[in-house]
């Protein structure tokens, strides 16, 4: 009952949430708060030009010197607000000033907070300004400088920012205005909050069947199964829908600290230690399911919260599982994620990017929620059945564990593994058993399934000590070898000139006196949908005709440094793999970046549109 009362409660704000009015979207905080320094004789005046629904906090106005010191600041009175963050206090409305008591020497760091009225506050923003290249203010109605005694006019301001100059060594891209929007503001102009929802649910559906996904369909069948007789398919919707609620919250709750990190999805999640911890869960899952040991709560908390159900999967130990479970699929980079992490860095709107977050984690449950209340029938119930299917499962989960640390391991190791895998499951499947007379079909397909899984596992071995690192294709190298025909044109890593910051960025765009366009590829050596699209979409001869004259430029975000850090801030890139299509003038080709799960059609397409381009 509690939990129903849980799940009626969480629907109901999600539905207020959705109901609430619509709130234009935010814009950027250097847009709506924009800020222009002057000097004042010996003195710095400030001014902020807010935007219509934007404020600017009185008591959030601060400066430091160099030394972190305090820098007198004068603000005029501003307006009492009853703010629901802060409480009643004074704020700016369409103009902003302050004066500030310059330092003899050294830079100035200005702090300044707002929000939107209604909307999300943003966090604190600090500017640096140099005092020494401020020009001098000057009054319109006369032919001096301000003076202190007179109020300033507005007109002494244009409204250009200098406190927060250019970049020298900046690559030079404009991204375009479609990548800078991301899918999250396109939904919220489209429909508001109710239709971004519903969006990211969809797009999350969609996302249900990609890989990342698919190793969550044997933890949750395997989580059904330990109820045995007493499945039914309420138990199993409510066992399903705790899992998949708890999944998505993680997820919501990890995207939102990457965020705000400043650090991207994938780099939280698939640092070394992070994979190989959720390797190893795996590989204890699969030693519990193969019965070396049982995997259940604390017998002090299984008592509390299933007293009834002796060792079956309780709501606690489903909703701890799901929780778990996102730190498989949070690594996988798509196109929704990267457009809502993007939002909650750039805008600070933790709640709408949350929800964004939790509903794309949902939809991608959905299906999942569908196999254990419907699903729940045809999984077996006691006997030797349940044990083959348990190891069934235990073999997944081994699986997944190899595909985790495949990218932590020497090149042709991870082949070595699943050889070793594919021949371990030919022998647990009876292979190698003696078959009587009498056997029926099932057994006897069973048997050919395991004799070509352990032929499967002699290919992966041979490939292995023949140097191949792809395991769908384990002959390549030998019959690369014994091949006299002239191979196909096709791309491969050692086809891009590699960047490692927006200054060396910079220096391969402007290489070509001719100005070339260019292809910017974001990869990681831990990125494994990186490896695929290696394997398999660059190698395509279709992709190396469509790239033809254009500028192939890496980067390496396998060890994430402060360079390459501020490169992926500059051009809004999320995280490994994504592709820039960048015409002759490094200007970004409307609607042609990929992000994600990148195709040999989708590559081709972008390509196409680049060359239309120019």
């Amino acid at each position: 009952m509690r939990f129903f009362l849980s799940v009626s409660c969480f629907i109901l704000t999600f539905a207020a949430a959705a109901a609430a009015p619509v709130i234009e979207p935010p814009l950027p905080m250097e847009k709506a708060f924009r800020m222009e320094a002057r000097r004042d004789g010996p003195d710095i005046a400030l001014r902020w030009q807010l935007e219509d629904g934007y404020y600017l906090y009185r008591e959030y106005l601060s400066a430091t010197g160099d030394d972190g010191k305090p820098v007198e600041m004068s603000t005029p009175p501003g307006v009492i607000k009853d703010d629901p963050g802060f409480g009643s206090t004074e704020v700016y409305y369409g103009t902003a000033t302050a004066t500030l008591v310059a330092p003899t020497a050294g830079m100035l760091k200005v702090t300044y907070q707002g929000c939107q009225d209604g909307g999300l506050c943003y966090p604190p923003t600090t500017v640096d300004i140099d005092p020494a290249t401020l020009a001098q203010a000057m009054d319109p109605a006369a032919d001096g400088p301000v003076s202190p005694a007179r109020p300033q006019s507005q007109a002494a301001f244009p409204l250009v920012s200098k406190a927060a100059a250019e970049p020298v060594d900046g690559p030079g891209i404009r991204i375009s205005d479609q990548s800078a929007n991301g899918v999250v503001g396109s939904l919220l102009d489209r429909g508001g909050v109710l239709f971004l929802i519903a969006g990211f649910l969809g797009l999350g559906v969609l996302l249900a069947f990609t890989p990342c996904v698919f190793p969550m369909y044997p933890i949750l069948a395997a989580t059904l199964s330990r109820e045995g007789e007493s499945l039914s398919a309420g138990r199993g919707f409510a066992l399903s829908l705790t899992y998949v609620l708890s999944l998505a919250a993680a997820f919501s709750l990890f995207g939102v600290v990457a965020a705000w990190w400043g650090q991207s999805f994938q780099v939280a999640l698939q640092s070394t230690t992070a994979t190989l911890v959720v390797a190893a869960i795996f590989m204890a899952l699969a030693l519990s399911s193969f019965g070396l040991f049982e995997l259940q709560l604390p017998s002090f908390l299984r008592n509390r919260v299933a007293p009834a159900r002796g060792s079956g999967g309780s709501l606690a130990s489903s909703a701890a599982l799901g929780f778990s479970s996102a730190l498989v699929i949070g690594p996988c980079v798509t196109a929704p994620l990267a457009g809502a992490l993007l939002y909650i860095a750039q805008t600070g709107d933790v709640v709408l990017g949350a929800t964004a977050l939790f509903a794309l984690g949902v939809g991608k449950g959905i299906p999942l929620i569908l196999m254990g209340t419907f699903g729940s029938g045809p999984l077996p119930r006691a006997g030797q059945w349940m044990e083959r299917v348990r190891q069934v499962f235990g073999f997944l989960f081994l699986a997944t564990a190899v595909w985790l640390a495949d990218g932590l391991l020497p090149a042709g190791t991870g082949l070595l593994l699943w050889s070793v895998l594919a021949i371990t499951f030919a022998v647990f499947i009876g292979a190698f058993d003696q078959m009587r007379p009498e056997a029926g079909g099932a057994a006897r397909l069973a048997k050919s399934a395991g004799l070509l899984a352990g032929l499967y596992g002699v290919l992966l071995a041979i490939g292995a000590f023949s140097g191949a690192t792809d395991p769908l294709k384990p002959l390549a190298p030998i019959a690369a070898a014994r091949s006299d025909t002239t191979t196909a044109k096709k791309i491969i890593k050692d086809s891009f000139q590699s960047a490692a910051s927006a200054a060396e960025l910079s220096s391969l765009l402007k290489a070509d006196a001719n100005g070339a366009p260019s292809l910017v590829y974001f990869t990681a050596d831990w990125c494994v949908t990186c490896r695929v699209i290696e394997r398999s979409v660059l190698s395509d001869a279709t992709v190396a005709n469509a790239l033809e004259g254009v500028r192939l430029i890496s980067v390496d975000l396998s060890k994430i440094t402060e360079a390459n850090r501020s490169l992926m801030k500059e051009l809004q890139v999320i995280g490994p793999p994504t592709m820039l299509f960048l015409d002759a003038g490094n200007n970004e080709v409307q609607a042609s970046r990929l992000v994600g799960d990148i195709t040999t059609q989708a590559v081709a397409a972008s390509a196409a549109s680049l060359k239309e381009s120019l």
